[in-house]
């Protein structure tokens, strides 16, 4: 994996995915702010994070726009920046026949977690957090979009052999470091400073990015040519029959629904941990460190490995697929007190099997990736790795909702978690039932 002298490539992604990856620095001040703060429950909790992941849903219409228009001859960068900032800052760079077509892009998502954390405590409320959340995540919603579009063009052209897969894992390295770190300082920052300061961190790196980005032009990338100048239209219809492939179709459709039918309950464990078995917050911060760790560990292993990428990507999809089952049947041990009786202390299990247990499923994104890779149409790039991120969105949304809703069922609550170990085993079921028809699906396409 090389980049020509002088070409920004690996710089500009580079730091672009370490700031994803650092995102959870902010986030998890999010959780402790909502819990000590606001003194909301679970549900309100889960509910509030599912809220503020709609934006992430239309991503596939932000993959169009950035495949279709041009911003002065851009179509990659200029979105970056609409992305960290507002609008209105970066509308001297349109030409006047784009801005009716993108009269409805985004605002800011650096501005967002500035007001957050400039907004005064007594007057803030759940429903402004969550509407400021929303619009932050409609701006790095964008941003992922163009960085995933930006790797899928480059890695083809790169490697015909093996599509994107070296460039794939040096952006999850980027990624995984920068939760590593996230995941570090969010340690400190928990101990000795307020959530609201974690904010306003993380806005002020969002601002650095965004003027890291003025520095680059879209030319010094060396990117593909498109072989024509299509509308929005043009690119929708194009997105239409890249999805009437059947490989293409079922690949994303299994990958979605893996994640759509396990309930989720994030917010429901955090409490469990925090509340019902009185753990440190630093705790719940190593868990984090942990599994990035070990998705920084993966990653390398992938890259440099062989053997590993001899394996077929839908076999080792379904292989990730059968340890997540597990993890999560070990975690039914866990909250009935099992591994505390054997001598296991629960802050232990929780940095080291609920930190890998929470990162695995994105061990699947990796060869999956290859996979999307290698059926992309040319020219389709964007759009098409839009689709499948808005896919997973919608699939978190529903998987969250889910879990909502199983809670509400089983009437697990903020003081009675009685039900948690039976609702963790319907997950452990419908983890392991989209293995029913993955052979026929990943397994044909990989």
């Amino acid at each position: 994996m090389s980049w020509p002298a002088g070409n920004p490539l690996r710089p500009l992604l580079g730091f672009g995915y370490w700031v994803q990856g650092f995102q959870c620095f902010p986030w998890m001040g999010v959780s402790f702010f909502l819990k000590d703060s606001l003194n909301a429950a679970p549900s309100t909790l889960q509910l509030l994070q599912t809220l503020a992941d709609i934006p992430k849903i239309i991503k596939w219409f932000h993959g169009i726009v950035s495949d279709a228009i041009y911003i002065r001859g851009q179509h990659r960068i200029p979105y970056i920046a609409i992305g960290d900032q507002d609008w209105k800052e970066d509308e001297q760079l349109l030409d006047l026949s784009m801005r009716n077509e993108l009269e409805e892009e985004p605002v800011p998502s650096a501005t967002s977690w500035l007001s957050i954390g400039y907004f005064p405590s007594s007057g803030i409320s759940i429903f402004t957090i969550t509407l400021l959340l929303c619009v932050s995540n409609l701006g790095a919603s964008i941003v992922e979009v163009v960085h995933e579009a930006l790797v899928t063009e480059v890695g083809r052209q790169m490697s015909q052999s093996s599509p994107s897969t070296g460039l794939k894992s040096f952006v999850m390295v980027a990624s995984s470091v920068g939760g590593v770190f996230g995941n570090f300082l969010s340690i400190r920052g928990i101990k000795h400073y307020s959530p609201k300061r974690m904010f306003v961190a993380f806005g002020l790196l969002l601002s650095v990015q965004l003027l890291t980005t003025f520095t680059v032009h879209e030319s010094s990338l060396d990117l593909p040519k498109s072989a024509s100048d299509s509308g929005i239209q043009e690119k929708f219809f194009e997105l239409s029959i890249a999805l009437c492939e059947p490989k293409i179709l079922y690949a994303i459709a299994w990958y979605a629904t893996s994640y759509a039918i396990v309930p989720s309950f994030k917010g429901t464990m955090f409490f469990h941990q925090t509340q019902h078995l009185n753990l440190a917050p630093s705790v719940l911060v190593y868990s984090s460190l942990f599994g990035e760790a070990a998705t920084l560990l993966w990653s390398i292993t992938y890259s440099y490995n062989q053997r590993l990428q001899s394996v077929p990507p839908g076999e080792l999809i379904s292989i990730v697929q059968v340890i997540m089952a597990l993890f999560k049947f070990s975690n039914v041990l866990f909250v009935n007190g099992f591994y505390k009786k054997i001598g296991i202390e629960d802050s232990l299990y929780v940095v080291i099997f609920l930190g890998l247990s929470d990162v695995l499923s994105g061990f699947r994104w990796l060869p999956f990736s290859v996979i999307l890779a290698k059926l992309c149409p040319q020219g389709c790039e964007g759009s098409l790795m839009a689709f499948v991120m808005s896919s997973i969105e919608l699939a978190y949304f529903i998987c969250r909702t889910l879990g909502i809703a199983l809670m509400i069922l089983l009437g697990i609550s903020e003081n009675d978690f009685s039900k948690l170990p039976e609702a963790i085993l319907i997950q452990v079921i419908f983890t392991l039932l989209p293995l029913c028809w993955s052979s026929c699906i990943l397994i044909g396409v990989s």
